[in-house]
C-alpha cells in the first residue's frame, strides 16, 4: 500500500499555520492540544494578582538561588516550581479578592481592579515570565554579589547595606544599559 501525499498549496502551507487549513488546526499538533487556538483580547493580563504574585515570586526565586549560592554544592531553584505554585494561589486570590476598584491617588495615576475575574492562562503566563527573571542570570543572583561576598570572607571589610544595595543595583543596570544598547535611538544622532 502506497500513500499520497496532497499537494503542497501555493502559500507554503501559511494558510493552515494561520487556521485557514482544513479543519482550522494548528499544524503541530501537540501544540493545539495544550495552547488555545483562539484568543480573547478582552482577557486581563496585567492585573493585581499577576503583579503581585510575579513579583514576589521573583524576589522569592532571587532570594532562594542567591541563598543556596553559597553551599558546597550549589542548588538552583527553578522557575518551574513557581509555576507550579501560583497556580492555586491565583485560583485562591480569585476566590477571595473583593471586585473592587481601587484609585491611585484619587484617579490622577490612573485605578485598576482587585479582582478583574476567573484567574487566566495569560496571568499564569505572565507570572511564570516574572518568575523566570529571578532565575535567568547564573543561578539567580547578580555578579557583584559575589564581589561583595569576597570582600567580607577574605579581607574583613564590610559594607553598608545601602552601599551593597547601590553597587548591585548600578552593577545590574549599566548590564541592562549595554544589553539595550542596539535599540539606543540616539546613536543614530551622533555621528
Amino acid at each position: 500500500m502506497s500513500s499520497t501525499k496532497p499537494p503542497a498549496d501555493a502559500t507554503g502551507g501559511k494558510a493552515a499555520a494561520q487556521g485557514e487549513g482544513e479543519g482550522g488546526r494548528y499544524p503541530v499538533e501537540e501544540v493545539a492540544l495544550v495552547v488555545p487556538e483562539t484568543d480573547d483580547p478582552a482577557t486581563p493580563v496585567m492585573t493585581f494578582r499577576a503583579w503581585t504574585l510575579g513579583l514576589a515570586s521573583c524576589v522569592v526565586l532571587i532570594f532562594l538561588n542567591t541563598f543556596f549560592t553559597y553551599r558546597t554544592q550549589p542548588l538552583t531553584i527553578s522557575g518551574i516550581l513557581a509555576q507550579i505554585l501560583v497556580l492555586p494561589v491565583g485560583r485562591f486570590m480569585a476566590s477571595v479578592l473583593p471586585d473592587r476598584k481601587v484609585r491611585l491617588l484619587g484617579g490622577r495615576l490612573g485605578s485598576f481592579n482587585l479582582n478583574p475575574g476567573p484567574f487566566n492562562i495569560k496571568e499564569h503566563v505572565i507570572i511564570t515570565i516574572f518568575a523566570n527573571c529571578g532565575v535567568s542570570y547564573g543561578g539567580g543572583d547578580a555578579y557583584s554579589i559575589g564581589a561583595i561576598t569576597v570582600m567580607k570572607a577574605y579581607y574583613k571589610q564590610s559594607l553598608s547595606f545601602l552601599c551593597a544595595l547601590l553597587i548591585v543595583l548600578s552593577t545590574q543596570v549599566r548590564y541592562l544599559h549595554h544589553q539595550s544598547r542596539s535599540f539606543n535611538f540616539m546613536e543614530s544622532y551622533r555621528q
